[in-house]
């Protein structure tokens, strides 16, 4: 093979490589209107409707480029609807995943994810690094975690009126026993034009899982 011809296929190599990171495996199905989904919490006074969509099985999670479920991370897909004549802001917003035992967590960041991994590949007791307060956020070096998290977080901070945004959040179940169960999403300080602070959201879990249940018996 001559040099030029070995530049041209190594050339064409990195670019198909990075065709397969930047395109997942299969597209989530595009989000409808919140009220459509099992699990949802509506606030006809405000016009605001926000539904839940957990991902986890594998079959729904088959649009990631990584195995989250596998990691100890749930994804969960987050339709916000806005049926107002006026923008809404999540800005300032606090989406936590509350626990059956009341636990808080927090949506996980890409350095999350990857040091779970990391872990997981090459198990230790030693220092986790980067030590938390000492540095600024470091993205993650994994190009899949990194490609997921932009192509599919949540990202919407400005909800447009008769609008519907949606996206991702990933939160950390690792040891958790049928984390869904009793479970809830629970929202805080959305914002509306004025700037003040809309009613919490509260979404039981509980309500996915009974219309998943029904699905199963239809089929």
């Amino acid at each position: 093979m001559t040099r030029r011809f070995l530049k041209l296929f190594l050339v064409s190599s990195f670019f198909l490589l990075g065709l397969e990171l930047a395109t997942a495996e299969h597209a989530p199905p595009p989000a409808t209107a919140a009220s459509t989904y099992p699990a949802f919490d509506a606030h006809a006074e405000e016009h605001v409707t926000i539904a839940a969509d957990p991902y986890n099985t594998k079959d729904k999670a088959s649009c990631f480029r990584l195995d989250y479920l596998k990691l100890g991370f749930l994804p969960i897909r987050i339709i916000v609807t806005n049926d107002g004549d006026k923008p809404i802001s999540l800005e300032q917003a606090r989406i936590n995943f509350i626990t059956a035992d009341g636990g808080k967590i927090a949506a996980a960041e890409p350095d999350d994810v990857e040091r779970r991994a990391t872990n997981l590949k090459n198990p230790s007791n030693g220092v986790r690094l980067p030590i938390p307060g000492l540095t600024g956020k470091p993205k993650s070096k994994d190009p899949k975690i990194e490609a997921d998290f932009h192509e599919f977080e949540y990202q919407a901070i400005v909800v447009e009126p008769h609008t519907t945004r949606a996206g991702f959040l990933f939160y950390d179940i690792d040891g958790l026993n049928n984390p869904l169960k009793g479970a809830k999403l629970y929202l805080r300080r959305l914002q509306s034009a004025d700037g003040k602070d809309l009613f919490y959201f509260e979404i039981p879990f509980d309500k996915y899982l009974a219309g998943s249940a029904e699905t199963k018996k239809s089929n």
